[in-house]
């Protein structure tokens, strides 16, 4: 189990930026959450298995096909024990 914070940078609210990230992480089996940040990034918590958490960090890299992601930050933390994915 491992357990990743990403800030994705860019054309990343109002895009469904989160409804499908919550998508393509319950299809993955990855635990958390997304929301949107005052400053105009998303923010995402992802808790599995890693190769599951390794693929929705790469997810975040282009994010849904209205997205224009310039960039990521991904944090390495202790696992939580998460189940399921909110939207925040």
């Amino acid at each position: 189990m491992v357990r990743k914070r990403v800030l994705v940078s860019g054309e990343v609210q109002g895009v469904f930026f989160r409804d499908t990230c919550r998508r393509v992480a319950v299809a993955r089996g990855v635990s958390g959450w997304v929301r949107n940040r005052g400053d105009g990034r998303v923010e995402a918590v992802f808790e599995g298995g890693p190769d599951q958490v390794d693929e929705l960090v790469a997810w975040t890299r282009r994010g849904p096909s209205r997205a224009h992601v310039t960039g990521i930050d991904v944090h390495e933390e202790e696992p939580e024990g998460l189940t399921g994915f909110s939207i925040g």
